[in-house]
C-alpha cells in the first residue's frame, strides 16, 4: 500500500505517488486513447489518489479525457487538482475575469462538482505582482463560491516560489524538476513552507526523462554534459541490474517533507511499475554510488519565463 501524507494545513492526505495527467494530452508522444484512459483507472485501483492536470495539457486533450472516466471513478476515491493561467505555448492570462472562467471549464471538461487543488500554473511567465495582487484574490474567491477548495501556485524557479511565499498566502504549492537525483533545490523551500504551513509537493522525478533510459523529448533543455553524465549514471545502474527510473522514483518519494511526487504515463503497465517500484526499498549503496556520478552536474539548472524571476544559473564543466 501506498504510504499517505497530510497536505500542509489542508485536510488533504494523498499518497506519496501521485498521477500526473499531461501525458494524457500528448506532452510527450503520441498516445492511444484507451491506453490513456486505463492508464488513469490502473493508477486508481493500484491505490493512487491525487490526480493532477492542467488546461495547458493538450491545450484542452488532458481535462477532456479526464472527463471520460472520471465519471466512473467514486469521487471521494480520489482528489483532483488543476491549474490556470497557462493555455498554450506563449499563451498566458492570469486575469480574474480568466480565473473564473477557467475553474467553470475545467469543472465541465472533468465531469466534476468541484476541484480540490487549483495553481497558477507557470506564473514564472508573468509579472510575479499581478499573481499576488489580482490572481490569487480571484482564485480564493472561488473557494468562497465552493467550486475549489485549495489553492497555490506551480512552476520551476525557486526565486519566484520563494516570492510568492513572502507575498502572498497560499496553501499549497508544487515544484518540478527540483528534488530529483541530479537537483534538490526544492529543500530551501522545505523551512519556509514548514512554517507557513503550506503543503509541498514535488513532480517529475525522472526530470522529462533526463533520469531514465528513454530518448529526451525535443525541447528538452539540457546540455550536452548534463546528458552525458545522466547516461553515464544511467549505465552503471544498469550494470548493477537496475533501471535508474526506479531509483530516481524512489529517491523523490522518499522524502517526507513533500507530500507526494506527481509522475504520467499514457501506458497503464508503466503506472503499475511505478506502484511496484514505489513499494520496494530504497538501495542506499547504489544511490550513493549514483550521486557520486551525478556530482559534477548536481543542481544545474535552466531559466525558466521571465530572466528577473530566475536565480543566476550555475554553469557546468565542458
Amino acid at each position: 500500500m501506498l504510504e499517505r501524507r497530510r497536505l500542509g494545513k489542508t485536510d488533504l492526505e494523498l499518497t506519496t505517488l501521485g498521477f500526473g495527467a499531461s501525458s494524457l494530452g500528448q506532452e510527450f508522444r503520441s498516445v492511444d486513447l484507451g491506453e490513456a484512459l486505463g492508464s488513469v483507472r490502473v493508477a486508481i485501483e493500484r491505490g493512487m489518489n491525487f490526480i493532477d492536470t492542467s488546461p495547458f495539457y493538450g491545450r484542452g486533450m488532458s481535462e477532456m479525457l479526464l472527463g471520460r472516466v472520471l465519471p466512473e471513478i467514486p469521487r471521494e476515491s480520489y482528489y483532483l487538482s488543476t491549474k490556470l493561467g497557462r493555455y498554450a505555448g506563449a499563451h498566458f492570462d492570469f486575469s480574474a475575469r480568466r480565473v473564473e472562467e477557467s475553474v467553470d471549464i475545467s469543472l465541465e471538461r472533468m465531469k466534476v462538482d468541484h476541484l480540490d487543488i487549483v495553481l497558477c500554473h507557470d506564473l514564472e511567465f508573468v509579472e510575479m505582482s499581478q499573481i499576488v495582487e489580482e490572481t490569487l484574490p480571484a482564485l480564493r474567491r472561488q473557494v468562497d463560491k465552493g467550486k475549489v477548495r485549495y489553492i497555490g501556485v506551480s512552476g520551476y524557479p525557486m526565486k519566484m516560489f520563494k516570492y510568492i511565499l513572502s507575498h502572498a498566502t497560499i496553501d499549497v504549492m508544487l515544484t518540478y524538476n527540483h528534488y530529483t537525483l541530479q537537483n534538490d533545490m526544492a529543500l530551501e523551500l522545505v523551512p519556509i513552507c514548514q512554517a507557513q504551513g503550506v503543503g509541498l509537493m514535488n513532480a517529475a522525478p525522472f526530470s522529462a526523462r533526463l533520469l531514465t533510459n528513454a530518448t529526451l523529448p525535443p525541447w528538452h533543455k539540457a546540455t550536452p554534459e548534463v546528458r552525458a553524465t545522466a547516461k553515464r549514471a544511467a549505465e552503471h545502474c544498469a550494470s548493477k541490474g537496475v533501471d535508474i527510473a526506479k531509483l530516481a522514483l524512489q529517491f523523490s518519494i522518499a522524502n517526507p517533507d513533500f507530500t507526494t511526487c506527481i509522475s504520467g504515463s499514457a501506458n497503464p503497465s508503466r503506472v503499475s511499475q511505478w506502484v511496484d517500484w514505489a513499494e520496494e526499498p530504497l538501495d542506499e549503496e547504489l544511490l550513493a554510488e549514483v550521486n557520486e556520478i551525478l556530482q559534477p552536474i548536481h543542481n544545474w539548472f535552466y531559466i525558466e519565463g521571465r530572466p528577473e524571476n530566475n536565480d543566476e544559473p550555475v554553469t557546468t564543466m565542458a
